[in-house]
């Protein structure tokens, strides 16, 4: 497809759950991967826009990177309201507050991005 990429981390092997007798396999490398294709592309000025959906701050460097190189940053999270009692479910404060616009991810705003 044009204008997508994949980007496939690895499955590191973590245990094997004593209840279930499965295997405990973790993602990882994938948001490093994600955070420096964004900073690559704002520092050579090929996007002005980019859209994050996550709760975690870890992608928050790439995310201070980018802003610096012009480009609005667009933080897609859970329900806050919903997520008061489940700290889990609520993005970091520093993302919060380093996205340039924040939306709330709505059956509206899956549908409105799902191809018809």
């Amino acid at each position: 497809m044009p204008k997508y990429e994949v980007r496939a981390g690895k499955l590191e092997f973590r245990g094997i759950d004593r209840d279930t007798g499965r295997l405990i396999l973790q993602q990882k490398r994938v948001d490093i991967m994600l955070g420096v294709d964004m900073v690559m592309l704002a520092s050579k000025q090929k996007i002005t826009h980019a859209a994050i959906v996550t709760g975690d701050s870890d992608f928050l460097p790439a995310i201070i990177a980018a802003k610096q190189e012009g480009v609005i940053v667009k933080l897609f999270h859970s329900n806050y309201k919903n997520a008061i009692e489940n700290i889990n479910l609520r993005p970091h404060r520093d993302l919060w507050e380093a996205a340039d616009e924040r939306y709330v991810i709505s059956q509206d705003v899956i549908n409105s991005i799902l191809r018809k």
